[in-house]
């Protein structure tokens, strides 16, 4: 069975993304003075008291939005209600009861699910009896919290897991640890949020012909071969120069960070849009980060046939000339083609990117690589001398070459290294981090540290 939803709704501005982060005791969504910030729903798991349940951040109810997606925004908050095995109706403890309070009151009311009236921003004492005036809404008496001020968590945790369904032999659920965590990122209107709700088979995300309608990383669960994932859709993208708003930098942050705590990683593609300087830039971040890759070409069914899949994937070759190895997938996002094949492929990458290589089988193939092409003398007359090598590290793979000097390998030639390691090893996909280090110094050598690093 699913986990117990636990819905956060209210008017906007009452401190729902940051009850939300309090909770997960992470910051997961946005938190800005800006009204409409939160679009798509956010659910994270927790577990308080021995029980897990899902705790999911929802837009505010009644927000007019800039961008004219108020119908989208209202559909995924009936959604997250409907659903919902508890409810955490927020108020704003500072102000009155204002008219949005009590429409958001009035609209739980068919609600079957139990409700707890949650008044936050409760920073002091003083404010826990003006708190009482929400009593009015029909209720009960208000549980004050403060997130800033970090009060009250205890008793709501407290309140909500009593309130939470009652576990029976048939409905405790085990909580299945993802297998694998994708990141899907790119430019706008790639068709990420597409991608994401066909994996869910769900309505999950907001699709929009509207630049920027994604503005928060969010995280949504999927099981796929009785397996589970965790599919992370981010904000598109744009460029360095055109972040001018705090919004778009959180959520150009929050994309970053979101590839650094990915298993693999999907960087997507229109087909009928050229390749971008933002796209070479989102593909300077995952290289930074060393993550196993795929270059996604989507909306594939609206430009095939104009130009052969060969052409497109040369195209990508052409762009991003030193990675070869990293696959291309031609899908539609929005039919679900080829979206099973490339989330098993996807897994296929997950697997290379934690292999471990005996140290006997890493140094023969270095010596074989020696003995084919030996090293040239280096600027400092001194013959460079490879002493072993040893695997160090996996996600991504680390191999250190230790040596006499780390300097008299040149860039071509620690190049030619890697590349006979990842056709030697089961590493034919993903990056490979190769360290050159110095051997401790002989009696009567200068000591150092001296180490040179190749990353792929």
């Amino acid at each position: 069975m699913s986990l117990p939803q636990v819905v956060i709704v209210g008017r906007p501005n009452v401190g729902k993304s940051s009850l939300f982060n309090w909770l997960a005791r992470r910051r997961l969504a946005i938190v800005d003075p800006t009204a409409g910030v939160t679009r798509d729903r956010m659910t994270h798991t927790l577990c308080e008291r021995d029980r897990y349940f899902d705790v999911v951040d929802t837009g505010g109810i009644g927000i007019v939005d800039a961008d004219d997606l108020s119908d989208h925004v209202e559909s995924q908050i009936e959604t997250a209600i409907h659903s919902a095995d508890l409810v955490l109706f927020v108020v704003d403890a500072q102000s009155s009861v204002m008219p949005l309070d009590e429409e958001v009151a009035r609209r739980l009311r068919p609600v079957s699910a139990p409700v707890i009236l949650v008044a936050n921003k409760v920073d002091h004492e003083s404010i826990e009896l003006h708190a009482n005036e929400f009593f009015r809404l029909g209720y009960g008496q208000p549980l004050g919290t403060s997130t800033k001020q970090n009060r009250g968590r205890d008793e709501l945790v407290r309140a909500l897991v009593e309130q939470l369904p009652e576990e029976t032999s048939d409905n405790v659920t085990e909580l299945d640890e993802p297998i694998m965590k994708l990141a899907i990122v790119g430019r706008r209107n790639v068709g990420k949020s597409t991608f994401v709700n066909a994996l869910a088979h769900d309505e999950r995300m907001i699709v929009s012909e509207v630049p920027g309608t994604t503005r928060d990383s969010v995280d949504v669960r999927f099981d796929m071969d009785d397996k589970a994932f965790i599919a992370i859709d981010t904000p598109g993208l744009t460029r360095r120069k055109a972040i001018k708003t705090d919004l778009m930098f959180y959520s150009t942050h929050r994309a970053h960070r979101s590839v650094r705590r990915a298993d693999v990683v999907l960087l997507f593609f229109d087909a009928a849009q050229p390749i971008a300087h933002t796209d070479k830039q989102i593909w300077s971040t995952i290289l930074e980060e060393h993550k196993p890759c795929f270059f996604v070409v989507n909306k594939w069914d609206l430009y095939a046939g104009a130009v052969a899949t060969e052409e497109w994937a040369q195209y990508l070759r052409d762009t991003f000339p030193s990675q070869s190895h990293v696959p291309i997938a031609f899908i539609t996002a929005k039919t679900g083609k080829n979206v099973k094949t490339l989330v098993n492929h996807a897994q296929m990458l997950f697997r290379q990117a934690r292999e471990r290589i005996a140290t006997a089988t890493l140094n023969k193939i270095v010596r074989a690589a020696l003995e084919r092409n030996p090293p040239p003398l280096s600027s400092m007359h001194r013959l460079p001398k490879i002493y072993y090598a040893t695997q160090v590290g996996v996600q991504p793979p680390t191999i250190v070459l230790v040596c006499n000097e780390p300097t008299a390998f040149g860039e071509p030639y620690r190049r030619y290294l890697l590349n006979a390691l990842r056709d030697q090893l089961p590493f034919a996909e993903v990056p490979i981090k190769m360290l050159m280090r110095k051997r401790d110094s002989t009696p009567g050598e200068k000591k150092t540290a001296d180490t040179v690093s190749i990353d792929d």
